[in-house]
């Protein structure tokens, strides 16, 4: 009944995200467009000011690369940027998937732009805050297959972004870590954060991990479940997109529903709570200690650069 429910709906269609299936969607300030570039009649790809979206009519297969120099920051400019890019690639009847991944080295994404956060007007964080919730409403809402690349570094919010994603796949690097290492800036991670982690791995290990603010390296990373698959470097996009392949052989409205299923009652609590949840972002970045602690960590990392 419950399945039959949301084909209904036109859960099973693929042409609807699972967030927009609730008829509660945000208007984006349309200040960027994407470009359509030449290409042959297979590909199609469009170039933004922070990522590009390439997408394979043959394969049905998308691919995001981040492109935000120098460490993919999830910018207020860049949030919007990438909600419109999944928001156009859900209406495209030939996507079936998508693979997120950087063009940057060694990175991912570091996470949210702290100066987006830091000596701004209360109007400015809540439209920010809108802005990182619209990104975690269509990624992990999406009825598209998902699959993070994650080619670098991917603590806070690329974490988030990656943990969105259906599947995960990690370059094996000594350097490469990923977490939610919010608490070590003082900041708290909201309680969606929290519920994408604990699906994730589950709730001791995220509860030991929120509280400590960890980084897992990537080994550590796949032991707990954070990622799935840990390949080396040159091997990344080849690995996802062998993966994809797999995935797209499931009947797609059987695998979106299932999704639905799954995924749904997560999404709910934040759309349930969506403006107290901006009301209370603000009221805590807001802050005098918490002002000074992206202070102190914005002087810390200028001396780390200089």
């Amino acid at each position: 009944m419950a399945a039959a429910a949301l084909a209904a709906r036109g859960w099973g269609t693929g042409r609807t995200s699972l967030y927009g299936i609730t008829k509660l969607l945000y208007k984006h300030k349309r200040i960027l467009c994407q470009l359509p570039c030449k290409s042959s009649s297979q590909r199609r790809l469009f170039t933004n000011k922070n990522m590009t979206v390439e997408l394979d009519n043959n394969t049905g297969v998308a691919v995001i690369k981040m492109q935000k120099p120098p460490v993919n920051s999830l910018s207020l400019e860049f949030l919007t940027e990438f909600a419109i890019s999944m928001e156009k690639l859900e209406m495209d009847r030939e996507c079936r998937g998508v693979i997120l991944t950087s063009s940057i080295p060694n990175i991912f994404s570091a996470g949210l732009d702290i100066t987006e956060m830091y000596g701004k007007s209360p109007e400015h964080m809540g439209e920010f805050w809108r802005s990182v919730q619209e990104m975690w409403l269509k990624l992990y809402g999406s009825s598209l297959v998902t699959i993070a690349a994650i080619n670098g570094a991917s603590p806070a919010g690329g974490c988030l972004m990656a943990m969105s994603c259906d599947y995960r796949i990690m370059a094996d690097h000594p350097k490469y870590q990923i977490g939610l290492n919010e608490t070590k800036l003082g900041i708290v991670a909201p309680f969606w954060f929290k519920d994408t982690i604990t699906n994730t791995i589950g709730k001791r290990a995220a509860e030991h991990s929120l509280q400590l603010g960890l980084l897992y390296p990537a080994p550590e990373a796949l032991r707990i479940g954070l990622v799935d698959r840990l390949v080396p470097q040159d091997k990344i996009m080849p690995t996802a997109l062998s993966t994809m392949s797999e995935w797209l052989t499931i009947p797609d409205h059987a695998r979106q529903i299932t999704k639905a299923m799954m995924r749904k009652p997560t999404l709910d609590r934040l759309l349930t709570q969506r403006e107290s949840d901006i009301q209370n972002f603000v009221n805590f970045i807001s802050k005098d200690s918490i002002q000074k602690s992206l202070e102190m960590y914005m002087g810390m990392l200028k001396q780390t650069k200089s």
